[in-house]
């Protein structure tokens, strides 16, 4: 559990437990917890759902758990024995996991699935709300935790908490007994605040100095409102976040509650927290397996998957581990950024066809006109087209213009991708940009599976040991692949520091140069490079406008790029007085940028809106950068 804590990654929560047990037959006059005595495989086989929908973390059934609430059924006398099985029932759920990707950074002790043992609030009031006073409560507490620790919890979750202090008893009841690691959740209502009064950003600073390990809020709102509450919390605390809402707020159908918020719903506001920085998403109450599952996806479109690919470098002999062909000895490419020359690239997207001149012809063209290297996006925004690898292929082989291959880790797991490259190789191709890939809601297939077996640090620790002459697991391939590898730089990130961290570990895994996002706020390219110090190259995405449309779709489709609204009016105003003077005033723009990031990066990579190259190589010529151009 420490592991998952200090890792840096995103981890997934599983989802509601009443919610599937009302959902089974169980009605809700019956003790829910002690239904882990009674009907023990029915409590386990939820566990197993969620493990199979890709929960990384298991709360035990034991919400209410403690002996106040269980004296209502006359069991206050069996907590300790409640609470045991409880955790019985989930750890052997999480052991039958098998191990995968995101167990390597864990120890040889640590199960696949993490168990935390599940705390509420006892249902009363205590001091100086009520007669009960912290120390009773504590000693309540107490009971709980000891029964959750002798049956093998990794840690705790105190969940939907409205009173701070209350919150705080059943932290010292945990910390007197062991030091596992805590997450400690309050609950917000619709307007922010717990039922108290308390704003988000106090909650933060007092669940801070409670000393829990993770801090958050779950259930009683749905993910919107939640997300406002986050990002409160978030300005003020360093500690990692967590997030477990409802599956939106409860309707009432025919006597019955019901959560509507869907599976994709709940999805999408995860990437939102995610984004925010919340590091441990879940649900409560109304999620189901299907909800995790969905959140699992967006999670392995967002987070770093690379622990995984560390080459294991003592189960290869020595003379299997070769030293990489020098920078300049693999690719003309690679030999201009270590001569310190200014490179320039054009990007083109490969038809949603099998007509090779489509992709051909603006090659020639981007010959003809000096530039560098042609960069080939593979199937940008989750749509099928020619594939990236047999586009450049085709390009090389009957243009003879250098390309960069931008590789996704979206559709293949890692054994396809080592099978890709060594093809690739062997054909002849020598750059490639590697990108985690946009996930598949983005495009016309949303139903369409995501792999993400690794994501774009796992995939350049995978080049990486190609460029010496081995597998990720430590197996010769023969003499060493010459890989000149790229990785994408967003220097507008929402997080800047998860984007710096990042960026961070792609350099460390081997980058041999960056390509930004596109450039239309220079000060953010400069402040992110400051803050980075890079010692690669980098190089300026440059994206021309050719119309109003353009521009709107960059400043509102497409993640990761940040148009300021100044640009966007500028290019209403032109595109009012005709479709040429709106073509003007966007490469006016495209050469503003390149000009205000000239003396901060190595080349420029100049977009071709709608395959029209033209437009990239005037861009390039007026600015100088290509004088043929």
């Amino acid at each position: 559990m420490k592991s998952l804590i200090a890792d840096d990654r995103v981890h997934i929560f599983d989802g509601a437990m009443g919610t599937l047990l009302y959902s089974r037959g169980v009605f809700v006059n019956v003790c829910y917890d002690e239904l882990n005595l009674s009907r023990p495989e029915l409590v386990r086989g939820i566990h197993e759902e969620y493990v199979d929908a890709g929960a990384d973390i298991l709360e035990t059934n034991t919400f209410g758990a403690n002996p106040v609430k269980l004296s209502s059924y006359s069991l206050d006398d069996r907590t300790e024995e409640l609470n045991e099985q409880a955790a019985r029932l989930a750890v052997e759920a999480a052991s039958k996991a098998q191990v995968t990707d995101r167990d390597v950074m864990r120890t040889s002790s640590e199960r696949p699935v993490a168990v935390t043992g599940a705390i509420g609030p006892l249902g009363i009031r205590i001091e100086p709300w009520g007669p009960t006073s912290l120390e009773e409560a504590e000693a309540y507490f107490g009971r709980q935790v000891a029964g959750l620790l002798a049956g093998g919890v990794d840690g705790f979750v105190l969940e939907t908490f409205s009173d701070l202090s209350e919150l705080g008893c059943a932290l010292r009841a945990i910390r007197a007994a062991c030091d596992l690691p805590v997450f400690a959740h309050m609950t917000v209502g619709t307007d922010g605040r717990t039922s108290l009064g308390t704003e988000p950003a106090q909650v933060a600073r007092s669940l801070e100095e409670s000393g829990a390990d993770v801090i958050g809020l779950n259930c009683s709102v749905g993910p919107a409102v939640m997300l406002d509450a986050i990002e409160e919390m978030a300005e003020v605390t360093t500690l990692p976040l967590s997030a477990q809402p409802n599956a939106g707020l409860p309707r009432t159908v025919r006597d019955r509650k019901i959560y509507l918020a869907s599976p994709d719903y709940m999805a999408q506001y995860a990437r939102r927290m995610i984004d925010v920085g919340v590091r441990f998403v879940g649900g409560c109450c109304g999620t189901t397996p299907d909800h995790v599952r969905k959140m699992r996806d967006a999670v392995a479109a967002l987070q770093p998957k690379h622990p995984v690919v560390t080459i294991r470098e003592a189960s290869a002999s020595p003379a299997s581990i070769a030293e990489p062909v020098p920078l300049e000895g693999r690719s003309a490419w690679g030999r201009k950024l270590v001569r310190g020359e200014t490179v320039a690239s054009v990007e083109i997207i490969p038809p949603h066809s099998w007509d090779a001149s489509q992709v051909t012809t603006p090659a020639r063209q981007l010959k003809v006109s000096g530039v560098d290297a042609v960069s080939i996006v593979e199937s940008p925004r989750s749509r099928s087209r020619m594939g990236a690898l047999s586009a450049a292929l085709i390009v090389e082989r009957d243009v003879g213009l250098e390309s960069i291959v931008h590789y996704t880790c979206r559709d293949k797991n890692m054994l396809g991708m080592i099978s890709d490259l060594l093809g690739a190789a062997a054909a002849g191709i020598r750059n490639v940009l590697v990108v985690s890939g946009d996930p598949p809601a983005m495009g016309p297939y949303p139903d369409a599976t995501a792999v993400f077996d690794i994501d774009s640090i796992g995939l350049t620790n995978v080049i990486q040991g190609l460029n010496r002459g081995i597998d990720p697991g430590g197996n010769a391939i023969g003499a060493p692949t010459e890989f000149v590898q790229g990785v994408a730089l967003n220097q507008g990130a929402v997080d800047q520091n998860r984007e710096r961290k990042r960026f961070h570990y792609k350099v460390e895994a081997g980058a041999d140069f960056a390509i930004t996002q596109p450039v239309f706020n220079p000060d953010a390219l400069r402040a992110f490079l400051e803050a980075t110090n890079p010692d690669i190259p980098v190089v300026a995405g440059i994206w021309p406008f050719v119309d109003l449309r353009n521009a709107e779709f960059l400043a509102n489709e497409m993640p990761g790029v940040d148009v300021p609204a100044e640009f966007v009016e500028r290019m209403r105003i032109a595109q009012a007085s005709g479709a040429d003077t709106a073509l003007e005033e966007g490469v006016t723009i495209a050469l503003e940028m390149i000009e205000a990031t000239r003396g901060l990066v190595r080349g420029f990579h100049l977009t071709a809106p709608h395959r029209n190259v033209q437009v990239a190589l005037r861009v390039l010529r007026e600015s100088g950068v290509r004088a043929t151009a």
